[in-house]
């Protein structure tokens, strides 16, 4: 077996040209090349909510990729049984069960790992699986801060982890086109991006803080938040609307559109300015215990004057454009405009009224083959992260770890300017705002001990 391993990462790595005497590459990192032919065991970790499209993500690359969900963790317990049920209808698999995600770190068989967790322990976990040996597919916004983000990055590349971050608009076929179009000068200089975030959402409700279920490990699940009693409006799902735990809607369902929006502008750094204000409209502090404001407009300045906006509208509105877009993006150029509504794109050409190139209808391939499925949404995000597993480079990941960062300091920052009501100048080689302490610490958290994010990874 040993020796059939041995010829099988040899053959994968001639195939792919790699000269082993050219490389800097650690013994270590040599023997976690997989193998073509070798299944990759994974853990789902966090499996209500988004956690299930995860699920159902890595049972549909069971036989393309020959993928094994063999490990399920939460620290909430109710959820075990009927998530291990649809394991087991999709794949014949009984996956095992796990509260403690250490625990799941310690298993020598698991070769990666998807965290679809609350956004305060996106960086903690993730760092924690990368100094466990472990690759990490980890939902957006890559981190709850921008400090433990950039720590997120130095643990990937100090243990060679590949770290996928979920913007899964990098890997649909027909916006990788519209970016492509963009950056050929399809519209000519593109100056100006703007993102949408149109949400209406209503009020959750507000109760008494009380004593958590049976089921729930609620240590672990506050983690590196500071301590605050048990409140079941403040836990499952609704922690995005709490600062503790979440960044709103502009770090929630924001971040892809940002991600869209920087890529469009084809910059691969951080903005110089940043101003940001809202206000929760339409909900009272009486009825509802939501922070994070459901109204905000955002706007960022790169240092060659190029503008980024974003807009969260968590009422009642209209959409925007002509494609009505309500989660999407407009791009603005020198010679027209580009609309991105989902998988959907058209571009019109200065005062037109008609596009004049737009996206190409596509067909889902069958999952059963080894082609990608094409729905936005689909498993070819998560697909693309198996092959950069096999492949052993982040050059093949679509949105390795540095690029998801840097797209989500932008919503990060703009909380920041939200919550210290004023534009801030941001020095993107150091990371912090200039001249600015106040907003400085909201660049970071104060951290429980036992749950801190480590200074050195």
């Amino acid at each position: 077996m040993t020796q059939r391993r041995e010829f099988i990462k040899k053959s994968v790595l001639g195939t792919a040209g790699i000269a082993m005497a050219g490389m800097s590459m650690s013994a270590k990192s040599y023997a976690s090349i997989l193998g073509a032919n070798e299944r990759i065991n994974l853990a789902v970790i966090g499996i209500r909510g988004q956690g299930s499209n995860h699920i159902n993500q890595w049972c549909a690359l069971k036989d393309n990729r020959n993928v094994r969900l063999k490990t399920l963790c939460d620290v909430d317990e109710q959820y075990f049984e009927p998530k291990s049920k649809v394991v087991i209808e999709k794949t014949g698999v009984t996956p095992l069960t796990e509260w403690d995600m250490k625990k799941v770190f310690d298993d020598s068989e698991i070769d990666a790992v998807s965290f679809a967790v609350p956004n305060h322990w996106h960086a903690l976990g993730t760092i924690w699986a990368c100094q466990a040996g472990k690759h990490v597919y980890v939902e957006k916004p890559a981190s709850h801060n921008v400090w433990e983000g950039r720590k997120m990055v130095e643990a990937a590349r100090k243990y060679d982890r590949r770290v996928q971050v979920g913007f899964q608009n990098r890997s649909i076929e027909n916006v990788m086109e519209a970016m492509k179009f963009l950056h050929d000068g399809g519209i000519g200089d593109v100056y100006m991006a703007r993102g949408t975030c149109y949400k209406p959402r209503d009020s959750f409700g507000k109760v008494a803080d009380s004593t958590p279920p049976s089921s729930l490990h609620y240590d672990q699940w506050l983690g590196p938040a500071q301590y605050q009693p048990y409140n079941e409006k403040k836990v499952h799902y609704n922690w995005h609307w709490h600062w503790a735990t979440g960044n709103g809607d502009t770090g929630n369902q924001g971040p892809h559109q940002f991600d869209v929006a920087r890529w469009g502008l084809n910059k691969n750094e951080h903005p110089v300015s940043v101003y940001s204000s809202g206000a929760i409209y339409g909900i009272t502090p009486e009825e509802c215990s939501q922070e994070t404001p459901n109204t905000q407009v955002s706007i960022f300045k790169y240092a060659d004057g190029k503008t980024l906006e974003f807009e969260t509208r968590g009422r009642y509105t209209n959409g925007e454009g002509d494609l009505g877009i309500h989660i999407g993006n407009v791009f603005y150029g020198t010679d027209g405009y580009l609309e991105v509504d989902g998988s959907t794109w058209r571009a019109y050409r200065q005062r037109e009224k008609e596009p004049f190139a737009m996206s190409k209808k596509r067909e889902a391939a069958p999952s059963s083959n080894n082609n990608l499925m094409a729905a936005p949404g689909g498993a070819e995000h998560y697909a693309n992260f198996i092959d950069a597993i096999r492949a052993g480079n982040n050059e093949t990941l679509h949105c390795d770890i540095e690029e998801g960062f840097v797209s989500s300091v932008l919503p990060l920052i703009a909380n920041v300017s939200y919550l210290t009501g004023s534009q801030l100048m941001f020095d993107g080689k150091k990371e912090m705002f200039v001249d600015n302490k106040k907003a400085d610490k909201l660049l970071t958290r104060d951290y429980r001990d036992q749950y801190a994010v480590p200074n050195k990874v």
